[in-house]
């Protein structure tokens, strides 16, 4: 294959990985708004924030490996119908395919935070269109934690909140990657909660105003 044609069909893969490395340091940077993505009440303190372990998409990246060099052999079946297989298409096939595959998984992972304060729990899932979960903390009766043989060997695992007066049954934190560590967190969101309602002084009794 001609030289100058092998530049052209390498420079759109070239752009995406200076894409994805933007994208990258934007992430490992992250400006205020990301570090406080909700708006914290008065007294409200967080404790514990984060997104779900790379390692719980281990089966996402396997998945999409998988897809992916399907079509690499797609791609050669095809040009071996002709001149023979084109080498260097096949590869830029596989090469953007990883490429999307690393930064769509990326994107799945950042986009997911859990956050405990002193006064709630909550979830956010979505970039552009955002799903929000969220309970007050008084409402947590039991928190369970699940892990499989598999989860275990990859030191990750669900937190899963059974929470007063509502029907949410889905309200877990998954794949986190210490999940003793966040049922720690939320004893202490718990106890500092607590200790802020005893601190309150009394509210004062209502008068008659006959009297």
């Amino acid at each position: 294959m001609p030289e100058p044609t092998i530049a052209i069909l390498i420079g759109p893969v070239f752009w995406r990985v200076r894409v994805i490395g933007w994208i990258y340091d934007r992430c490992r940077k992250p400006d205020d708004r990301y570090l406080h993505p909700i708006d914290l009440q008065a007294g409200e303190q967080i404790i514990f924030e984060g997104h779900p372990s790379w390692r719980a998409t281990l089966a996402f990246y396997l998945q999409g490996l998988l897809a992916v060099l399907v079509l690499g052999a797609i791609a050669a079946l095809v040009t071996a119908l002709g001149d023979g297989v084109d080498g260097a298409l096949v590869a830029i096939v596989v090469v953007v395919g990883a490429a999307l595959l690393i930064l769509g998984g990326f994107l799945k992972r950042m986009s997911t935070v859990y956050t405990i304060t002193n006064q709630r729990l909550r979830i956010k899932r979505g970039l552009l269109s955002k799903k929000v979960q969220q309970t007050r903390i008084d409402r947590v009766q039991n928190v369970n934690t699940d892990q499989s043989v598999l989860e275990r060997v990859m030191r990750v695992g669900t937190v899963d909140f059974d929470t007063a007066g509502t029907d949410d049954s889905e309200f877990a934190f998954r794949g986190v990657s210490n999940p003793g560590g966040v049922v720690e967190a939320v004893d202490r969101a718990q106890h500092a909660a607590t200790t802020a309602a005893a601190a309150e002084p009394p509210a004062a009794p209502e008068r008659d105003p006959q009297l």
